[in-house]
């Protein structure tokens, strides 16, 4: 479907609820007025009919009608509300428990930006000197470089519009590190023949330059890439590195990264990983990879550095860090029981008593490929929650206040509680509210909070404050997608364990335009989200049953705005070029 036909679709739409409006508003049209008897029942009328069942307002209602409404009325408020309002404060306390947490990062945060803090004054960090002066080494007056592998993991990293693999592999072998103590290994698990050896290819290129770099594939992808990470590190050139440097193939780093990053392991011993804060190559391509940014730039401007600056623990984001190798064997190595393999590690590390320093990725450019890597983090978190907690109680190398932090901050606060009550209060209470009177949504829990929460996101990106209103109704759809994520890790549902590589473009717009987009074959079922198409129907009946007869709340505006949403991500209207997807 092209955008001339769904803004078509749209203005259609909006012109019929309109014209729907303007003669309700006229009584041109009454759905409270009684069919007439012995006719048959016409649309009005069966609507009619509908109504007085369901509308509380009209209670001298005889016959058939009044009695379901009767009936109604009784098991609406006997049963429904006082379920739904155990809900309603079920969702409240998650609602405190998500906004205290994001105010104390926020906090954190503020106070690190405020006062300049920086890892070097924790950690003691001392320059090495540049590449090109490594030779002084051999004569006793230069500093130790360390032995460093470099592993790309990709899987048919081949798109229409950029060979995102060329970019990653070219930037690995441009490090600034001696040429004698780099090794650059690509870890290449694709499927396709053509792309395998467009990769070999590239990799023999380089090696005809003198960079050493290995090309390895394997038979099976079993692991998925923790399997191809695992493997990686059994080669008897891996086991002679102190340190490894990952970079997924979307990942391009500046020549100086372990310059910057190297040190810190060299004189703190304790250190285990360093992560670098992600830039992005194709944040203004679209609006969806400009929503995305708000949301990665809250994680990584708020999240990761409160929890470096405090605890020195935070989430490994599975590329643009340095493991020290130790750490990762002291941890049990890579393991594929999940699909976020980087959280995994990382928590394991972290129970050993290694800490993490926190000190430019690509975005996933269409609405499904970003609905993917969504649903493989938030199911992959929730689910590692469940087989690590009884692990976390029974370290002995982790503090107590410590522990409370990855339990219930890391965990259950941010894995569980944010994708449930964001989705279940906002997106089905509220909706539900309009038409039962009897349930009760206090105002502090439906519209302070989420301010709060709006705030403390925004306020660490000023620039993007004119997309907020976009990113709260992005954030809505996405909420279906991560509860239903969530639940399935947390119960591990059928498609708990579900890998699905996301796709890059790179950053193939000129001058941050979006080409033209071009007309593609594609199946119904590939070109509309049923889920979203499916929920923005609920969310027009609720909105349009409260227009009508309003009752005690007004969130019509609200509810129209979200279905709208829903319907615009259900028909995948955002995103880059149909080359591309």
């Amino acid at each position: 479907m092209e955008a001339g036909e769904i803004g078509g679709a749209l203005l259609f739409a909006l012109a019929a609820a309109a014209a729907l409006a303007a003669a309700i508003s006229s009584g041109a049209i009454d759905f409270r007025a009684p069919p007439t008897v012995g006719a048959p029942l016409g649309l009005q009328e069966a609507f009619s009919l509908f109504i007085r069942v369901f509308d509380g307002s009209n209670n001298s209602s005889s016959g058939a009608a009044g009695e379901a409404h009767e009936l109604w009325v009784r098991v609406r408020g006997g049963v429904i509300a006082p379920v739904l309002q155990v809900a309603v404060w079920a969702c409240m306390a998650m609602s405190v428990m998500l906004v205290v947490e994001a105010v104390y990062n926020c906090v954190v945060s503020l106070g690190v930006k405020a006062i300049g803090w920086r890892p070097e004054w924790r950690f003691k960090w001392e320059p090495l000197a540049g590449a090109a002066d490594a030779a002084d080494e051999e004569k006793g007056t230069g500093v130790h470089y360390p032995m460093v592998l470099v592993q790309i993991p990709m899987y048919n990293e081949l798109e229409l519009c950029v060979q995102v693999y060329k970019l990653s592999i070219r930037a690995a072998c441009e490090l600034e590190w001696p040429r004698d103590r780099i090794i650059v290994q690509v870890l290449d698990d694709s499927t396709d023949p053509f792309i395998k050896n467009l990769v070999g290819l590239e990799c023999e290129s380089w090696a005809s330059k003198g960079v050493n770099i290995k090309y390895t594939t394997r038979s099976s992808r079993k692991g998925f890439k923790a399997g191809a990470l695992k493997k990686g590190m059994e080669w008897d050139y891996a086991k002679q590195c102190e340190y490894v440097a990952i970079f997924d193939a979307d990942f391009q780093p500046e020549p100086d990264f372990l310059l910057r990053t190297v040190p810190f392991f060299i004189h703190n011993p304790e250190v285990g990983l360093v992560q670098a804060r992600w830039a992005f190559v194709n944040d203004t391509s679209s609006l969806l990879t400009r929503v995305q940014k708000m949301f990665f730039d809250y994680h990584f401007k708020v999240e990761q550095e409160a929890g470096s600056a405090t605890f020195a623990f935070f989430s490994f984001n599975g590329t643009a860090g340095v493991w020290r190798t130790a750490a990762i064997k002291e941890a049990g190595g890579w393991k594929d029981r999940t699909t976020v393999e980087d959280m995994d590690l990382a928590v394991r590390a972290t129970l050993k008593g290694w800490k993490f320093i926190y000190v430019k990725s690509e975005l996933p450019s269409t609405y499904k490929a970003y609905c993917r890597q969504q649903f493989r983090w938030s199911c992959g978190g929730a689910n590692l929650f469940r087989k690590i907690a009884k692990d976390i109680l029974a370290a002995k190398d982790v503090s107590l206040l410590k522990k409370f932090h990855m339990l219930y901050s890391f965990f259950l606060v941010r894995r569980v509680v944010a994708p449930t009550v964001a989705f279940f209060l906002y997106n089905i209470l509220v909706p539900i509210s309009v038409m039962i009177p009897e349930l009760f949504l206090p105002i502090w829990g439906v519209a302070y909070i989420p301010m709060v929460l709006t705030v403390v996101t925004a306020i660490r990106h000023p620039k993007n404050i004119h997309l907020l209103p976009f990113w709260i109704l992005f954030e809505s759809v996405m909420t279906m997608h991560r509860m239903r994520a969530a639940l399935a890790g947390l119960f591990e549902l059928s498609e708990f364990n579900q890998w699905v590589v996301t796709k890059k473009v790179g950053n193939s717009f000129e001058d941050n335009e979006v080409p033209l987009l071009q007309k593609t074959k594609k199946r119904l079922i590939d070109r509309v989200n049923f889920r979203e198409i499916g929920f923005s129907v609920f969310l027009f009946f609720c909105a349009s049953y409260n227009l009508v007869f309003h009752g005690k709340t007004s969130y019509y505006f609200n509810l129209y705005l979200q279905g709208l949403a829903f319907v615009l991500l259900g028909l995948n209207f955002t995103g880059t070029c149909a080359c591309c997807q």
